[in-house]
């Protein structure tokens, strides 16, 4: 008898690794103990679960791996979805962790009204939501892509505004910014390869035990 091929999973480094754990246990998907060394720097792991192996990469990347057939299944943002808008990726179950916001944030002495402007500059790492977010009220927006220390971009004068990730909005309050709109509620997703999903009975079966352990009380 042919041995299956080894799923892939892949998970975020970051913020919703943390909160992500828990409801990969419950759904039956558990790393060996060598993912939780701090001095690791492997990006691979195996699981307790012979057929599957995590990957652990950036945010970003997990949408790519899996659209294209590099893993089968994995955890990611609702706001990286929107960004890429792969067609390949199907994100069944909303596991409701990981919430946060993604915003427009300006400096708290130049804060003011948009709605005359045709034109602004931000800075972020989301160019493709805040040209849609900014088009439909009407304005071009001139995208500046930065992958972190987003909020001194406005006091060096690199950009006007930024788009961003906001949680408790201290970070923006400490460097002089204000939230002046919110772009797009976030909350993990559970996302799948739409061929694999078709193809592999195990993957059907990853999204049913997922939307199972949502259900569950926390």
């Amino acid at each position: 008898m042919t041995r299956a091929v080894p799923l892939t999973f892949a998970v975020p480094k970051g913020r919703i690794l943390d909160e992500a754990l828990p409801v990969m246990a419950k759904a039956g998907i558990v790393p060996e103990s060598a993912f939780s060394e701090p001095a690791s720097r492997s990006l691979t792991f195996p699981t307790t679960r012979v057929d599957m192996r995590l990957i652990r990469v950036r945010a970003f990347d997990v949408a790519t791996f899996v659209a294209h057939g590099a893993a089968q299944a994995g955890i990611v943002g609702s706001d990286v979805i929107e960004e890429f808008d792969y067609s390949d990726l199907y994100a069944p179950v909303d596991l409701g962790i990981g919430r946060c916001r993604l915003s427009v944030a300006e400096q708290e002495a130049g804060a003011a009204s948009i709605d005359r402007a045709s034109h602004v500059r931000v800075a972020t790492k989301y160019p493709a939501i805040t040209r849609r977010h900014f088009a439909a009220r009407g304005i071009q927006a001139e995208c500046v892509k930065l992958n972190g220390a987003m909020e001194i971009a406005p006091a060096l004068g690199l950009a006007g505004r930024i788009v961003d990730l906001v949680s408790s909005g201290r970070t923006l309050a400490e460097n002089g910014l204000v939230e002046t709109d919110r772009v797009l509620d976030v909350t993990a997703r559970l996302v799948v390869n739409r061929a694999a999903l078709k193809t592999d009975p195990r993957v059907g079966a990853i999204v049913e035990a997922f939307r199972a352990a949502t259900a569950e009380p926390a």
